[in-house]
């Protein structure tokens, strides 16, 4: 049985077209009309395929590639197998993923689960609700009372937006989404199953009768060219709104909590947890799971390493990581340090012993 594909495959193409669309050099120009059928890892790429070079650590997939040829750095191409014909570019990942793009546009944002081409009659729609020519509304999605939808917007099977909630053109939301109390840009890609506008985590706890509810009446503003990964939660404010930048890439599992407010263009990574009122800049990038306290300020252009937890505000273009954070210079000492430590206590144990 053959392999199933979920995406179009291109058409054969030879290396000298290859070369001319990411502005690279077929270092042997006689193999120009060779013919290039997909791209492909190194690894599993066969004669028909393109693959790439930009890392040591794969020297010896290089060594072993049976690709028909092969993107590469001046300085990494003689390294490349005498059958593969080398196309050679500053940048061979960015002229990859360019011609990745070109290959495969339909898989640089989502599709139409079932091919719909307009509102399904499986879809509930409140008649106030106002939709623009274009919009399309998946099966058993349910839009609320005046709503607002701009052209070109995809709504998946099963979505829910609740009543006010607008959302631009060009927009996907992703199956199973729920959606509310919330105002929404142009061009913004919210995968399945996030969860949009719900309360925020707000209460006065301990109380004489107990933890007692803050009303949470804020919204969710996210601005254009916004993408939100897969199970992602993002809280509505309490006062102020929660605001997600424009540009700004936030990856799957990521929890944001009410008042935070993200600057633009920021990369948020896996199951990141920002606590209520944080206030980070613009061009920040936030490793996986990274946790940060509430009421705190990331400066723009600043970089946290995967896995800490962040208690201090941090200035602009800091570079800190470790638990609890600190700045990266001063981590790494301090881990070297306690390692030192230890392995003179080891060293000192076993000569103890001897005595």
């Amino acid at each position: 049985m053959a392999q199933p594909t979920f995406f179009h495959s291109p058409p054969p193409t030879t290396l000298a077209a290859i070369a001319a669309a990411a502005k690279a050099t077929l270092v042997d120009p006689s193999r120009g009309e060779q013919v290039i059928k997909g791209l492909a890892s190194l690894d599993e790429a066969g004669p028909m395929h393109l693959a790439f070079f930009d890392n040591l650590k794969y020297a010896d997939q290089l060594a072993g590639t049976k690709a028909g040829a092969c993107l590469v750095s001046p300085r990494f191409e003689a390294r490349v197998p005498s059958h593969v014909a080398v196309v050679r570019a500053n940048q061979p990942f960015r002229a990859f993923v360019q011609l990745a793009r070109e290959f495969h546009a339909d898989a640089l944002r989502p599709q139409p689960w079932f091919g719909d081409d307009g509102i399904s009659p499986q879809a509930i729609i409140d008649p106030t609700a106002r939709l623009e020519d274009g919009v399309i509304v998946e099966p058993l999605a349910v839009i609320g009372a005046h709503v607002e939808i701009g052209s070109g917007t995809i709504v998946g099977a099963g979505a829910v937006i609740g009543p006010h909630v607008k959302i631009g053109r060009d927009c996907n939301v992703g199956a199973r989404t729920v959606i509310q109390c919330a105002l929404i840009g142009n061009d913004v890609l919210i995968h399945p199953g996030c969860s949009i506008g719900q309360d925020g985590y707000g209460f006065i706890f301990f109380g004489a009768d107990g933890h007692t509810k803050v009303p949470q009446t804020g919204r969710v503003l996210i601005q254009n060219h916004v993408e939100v990964g897969a199970g992602t939660t993002i809280d509505r404010g309490s006062l102020r709104d929660t605001v997600i930048g424009e540009g700004t890439k936030i990856d799957n599992q990521v929890q944001i909590g009410h008042n935070v407010t993200i600057g633009r263009h920021c990369l948020l990574a896996a199951q990141i947890g920002l606590a209520g009122s944080l206030t980070i800049g613009d061009n920040v990038a936030l490793g996986a799971k990274v946790g940060i306290n509430n009421h705190l300020t990331i400066g723009d252009g600043a970089q946290v390493t995967a896995m800490s937890g962040v208690k201090d505000d941090i200035p602009p273009n800091g570079r800190w990581g470790g638990f609890f954070a600190k700045p990266t210079k001063q981590w790494f000492r301090e881990i070297v340090a306690v390692e030192r430590l230890v392995r003179d206590q080891t060293a000192a144990n076993r000569d103890e012993g001897r005595e």
